[in-house]
This record gives C-alpha cells, sequence and structure tokens, in this order.
C-alpha cells in the first residue's frame, strides 16, 4: 500500500467506471470507487498500467480466504450468500484448496487503442498466472463472459467451463477454470 496505494486508487476509480458506470452492474461503490467484500488482504490485484494511467486489471483471492462470512465469490454465490449470482454456477462444489485461486474483475480499458488490446489482454493474462503460481496456485477459476472461448483462443489459453451459463445484470456468463501454466512457459 505504501509503493502502489495511489496507482491502487486508480484501480478502483476505473472500476468504478466499467463496472459500475459502463456495465451497469449493482456493484458497491464509495468515493468514486468500486470494491467490495472481496478487496481485502488476501487480495492480489494485478494492474497494468502506463505512466500512472490504467490500462487493464483483475483482482485475485486464494479460494482457501475468509474474511468474516464471505470467502471468494463464486462459493459464497453457491452457497446463497450473493442475491445477483445464481446458487448453481457449478457443476461441482466449489474448491477451497491452496490450489486454486479465483480472479474476479478482469477489464482492459476503452483506452486501449484496438491494435494494442491483445497485447494488454496478454500481459493481464501472463501476469494473473504467475502471480497465482508464485503464490502455489495450479489453476485460477473465474466467470468470464459466455463468449469467453473466441478470446482465449486469441490469447493461446485453454479453459474448462465448469458451469452452465447464466446472467449477470443481462451479460451472458460462464465459470471457467485455467491451468495457470498456459501462459507462462
Amino acid at each position: 500500500m505504501t509503493e502502489y496505494g495511489g496507482l491502487l486508487v486508480k484501480y478502483l476509480e476505473v472500476r468504478k467506471l466499467i463496472f459500475l458506470d459502463q456495465l451497469g452492474w449493482h456493484v458497491s461503490e464509495s468515493d468514486g470507487m468500486e470494491f467490495d467484500q472481496y478487496d481485502t488482504p488476501y487480495c492480489r490485484w494485478i494492474v497494468i498500467h502506463q505512466f500512472g494511467e490504467v490500462l487493464g486489471g483483475v483482482r485475485m483471492v486464494p479460494t482457501t480466504a475468509k474474511c468474516g462470512p464471505f470467502s471468494y465469490m463464486i462459493r459464497d454465490a453457491q452457497m446463497g450468500l450473493l442475491e445477483d449470482i445464481p446458487t448453481d454456477i457449478l457443476f461441482f462444489e466449489a474448491p477451497v484448496e491452496h490450489s486454486v485461486w479465483e480472479a474476479t474483475r478482469f477489464f482492459i480499458t476503452n483506452s486501449v487503442p484496438a491494435q494494442q488490446r491483445q497485447r494488454v489482454q496478454t500481459l493481464l493474462f501472463r501476469s494473473m498466472c504467475q502471480t497465482a503460481m508464485d503464490n502455489g496456485a495450479a489453476h485460477v477459476l473465474g466467470i468470464v463472459p459466455a463468449l469467453w472461448a473466441r478470446w482465449a483462443r486469441r490469447l493461446g489459453v485453454n479453459a474448462t467451463p465448469i458451469g452452465a451459463k447464466f446472467s449477470i445484470d443481462g451479460t451472458a456468463s460462464q465459470c471457467v477454470l485455467f491451468k495457470v501454466t498456459d501462459l507462462i512457459s
């Protein structure tokens, strides 16, 4: 926080702009920033930036995290703690394992030109996988747009669907599982 506190604030401001203002999601907001019960000391926030301008980001949480009544978003949805996400989000019981992390709030800003988007996406995804691996994880699970297969192919990533398609605030979504070594080598 001492070294990157200003960048974290900018990241949370951009999250508000994207998820609340642009996408119209029902998410928490305070003082122009978007954050919720999953932005805890267990988190790792990955922010891609250029000269202090946020280009993209993702929030990562170990599936072993526990803060008050909450653990991580997919598990809490499955347990019925989140009213906007269905409980049948996965085909199996949500894992609580050191080798699995959850990635949420993955975004690339509109300020990234079209010819640079894939490079920024790849850098963000590689950083996400490296962070997971550095923290002992072999897999990352997350909720992605239902057309995830198209962008995963562009990035050279294999993802396994681990839940049925569903809708969040009008966006067709699905849970998938990534193997972190897919983009590290």
